[in-house]
């Protein structure tokens, strides 16, 4: 059996989004299945490539570079899934590559547990996605696609407190904000084939941002840090510009994140408490 480093560079190291994510749940599940039986399992050590490979199409181009496309419409809606189908993939190569990339400091197992099942999950999102775009007539690489998502991976290479803040934790977290309103949008669409996708996506994004809230909490208490003020400060280095209201209270909580570590970031104020 490989190691588990080696698993994660293997996937890192192919670029067809459908290959990769069937090699993706493959590892994880030969992870899950050594663990339940209680077998010894290697983490090991690998060298994870600075970019992850990834097909010729989509071609990738600058934010403003991506066309934007009103919902209300087949081809609108498809560029949102478009989209989602391309933060999914890169998820997929983010968890893989935070088991490689730090696999020189000790953690837990449970560690590893959380994060092959989150690259398993997010394997299964980028799926349904694709399901979901070739049910529309379309498919993954038909449009141009976002190319700074890699951008909080590259500036957190050597800062592992920096990456768990930043990607789960900040980026995860924005998923839970905008992904009701998607839904709305392809209920509005009578589209139950998406909805449905969509709603598997959100109900296991939670876990996600809570694996980078609980191992985030661990790293600090295991060095004695302050965790609140040193969020605030990881953000404020990596992540390029203030965090966007309006927020999912009710989800960021069930994911361990309470407002005090968000509102200070935000680029307005948040609302007054409600009148009882």
């Amino acid at each position: 059996m490989m190691t588990l480093t080696q698993m994660a560079c293997a996937v890192l190291n192919t670029a067809d989004g459908r290959e990769k994510t069937a090699l993706s749940r493959g590892f994880a599940a030969q992870w899950s299945t050594a663990r339940a039986a209680g077998d010894d399992v290697e983490i090991g050590t690998c060298s994870p490539p600075d970019m992850p490979a990834r097909p010729k199409t989509p071609e990738l181009r600058a934010p403003r570079d991506v066309p934007r496309r009103k919902t209300g419409s087949i081809e609108g809606r498809n560029a949102l899934l478009h989209a989602v189908a391309h933060i999914e993939l890169n998820a997929v190569d983010l968890h893989w590559d935070l088991i490689a990339r730090f696999s020189h400091i000790p953690m837990p197992l449970g560690f590893y547990d959380d994060w092959v099942k989150a690259a398993d999950e997010e394997s299964k999102h980028f799926n349904l996605m694709c399901d979901c775009l070739e049910a529309h007539g379309s498919f993954y690489g038909a449009m141009p696609a976002h190319a700074g998502m890699w951008r909080a991976a590259q500036d957190t290479q050597s800062d592992f407190l920096g990456r768990l803040a930043v990607v789960p934790m900040v980026l995860e977290a924005r998923g839970l904000d905008v992904t009701p309103g998607m839904i709305r949008i392809f209920e509005n669409a009578e589209d139950t084939q998406v909805v449905a996708a969509l709603n598997v996506i959100y109900a296991e994004e939670v876990a996600h941002v809570a694996y980078g809230s609980k191992w985030f909490h661990f790293l600090c208490g295991r060095d004695d840090l302050d965790p609140k003020p040193l969020f605030h400060s990881l953000v404020r280095q990596y992540f390029h510009g203030p965090l966007k209201p309006p927020f999912n209270e009710e989800k960021r909580a069930e994911a361990g994140i309470a407002p005090d570590f968000y509102w200070p970031l935000a680029d307005e104020m948040p609302p007054p408490p409600a009148m009882r």
